[in-house]
């Protein structure tokens, strides 16, 4: 039993595309044909059902994981990198533990030059371009000794949501990106295989910037691609989590630290 939920637990988001898919099809299939309104009544009713056992799932299946310690890895970024949505402030850190990210980190590159410092959040236009940020190009950095799984870097890089009415048009944005999966979500990103069988991704990397393969070796602290604004992103910024399974979509957040120290919470830099 535990293992059935368990499996259903991981493949929930799919469950939940599929459901969602399924109610809003029967709109324009009542319109088309009339005819068919039992079968449309039915998908409806499959539907709501599927939304419901998500719902299940996402307050209980996560309680029946395994727990793991902490996994000491490499920060993904050099220099003076502000923390944002870390899992030492809470957790799930992102609000969610879908996409593997539990334990996520953001980092956003916070500059003391005043010449070179970071846009402020609601201060004048909406939508300012990526480069206009001190993060965006910057070298990002393997975490962990392994093998590369998954590099993916053909999605634009987006303007940043700069103030409160841009943040709100990525929240609909971003219910749009769900229908797509989670490369729409993680954008740009890579995927290394750690020796001890543990799975490092960074995201939301500058289109075309990755600098390896899959099936490339890699060692912790090699810049493998660089930081974009790709995928559901408020602004440049490297997104870094580690999970138990290769694919964001089945695979569940593992905790990290950064050279053994602990991850900085909200609001603080990187050691």
């Amino acid at each position: 039993m535990k293992r059935a939920v368990l499996g259903l637990y991981r493949v929930r988001g799919a469950i939940l595309l599929v459901a969602v898919i399924g109610i809003l099809a029967t709109i324009p299939l009542r319109i088309i044909a009339p005819g068919l309104g039992d079968v449309a009544t039915i998908v409806i009713r499959v539907g709501i059902g599927g939304l419901a056992l998500v719902a299940i799932l996402a307050l209980v299946g996560w309680r029946l994981l395994p727990q793991h310690p902490p996994t000491d890895v490499a920060a993904p970024v050099t220099g003076r990198w502000l923390a944002v949505n870390s899992p030492t402030t809470k957790v799930p850190s992102h609000g969610v533990r879908a996409y593997g990210q539990a334990y996520a980190i953001d980092l956003v590159l916070d500059p003391e030059s005043p010449d070179t410092a970071r846009p402020q959040f609601s201060s004048g236009r909406a939508f300012r371009a990526p480069a206009e940020y001190p993060a965006f190009g910057q070298p990002v950095r393997a975490m962990v000794d392994g093998v590369v799984v998954t590099a993916s870097d053909g999605l634009r890089d987006h303007r940043a949501r700069s103030n409160w009415p841009a943040l709100l048009y990525m929240f609909v944005e971003g219910a749009a990106r769900e229908l797509g999966g989670p490369r729409f979500i993680v954008g740009n990103h890579l995927v290394i295989e750690a020796e001890s069988g543990v799975f490092a991704l960074v995201a939301h990397l500058q289109r075309g910037s990755i600098r390896v393969k899959v099936g490339d070796r890699v060692r912790a602290g090699d810049v493998i691609a660089l930081c974009g604004n790709s995928g559901n992103s408020t602004e440049p910024h490297v997104h870094a989590q580690l999970m138990d399974r290769r694919s964001p979509l089945t695979g569940q957040g593992l905790p990290m630290t950064f050279g053994g120290e602990p991850l900085p919470p909200d609001g603080e830099h990187l050691k």
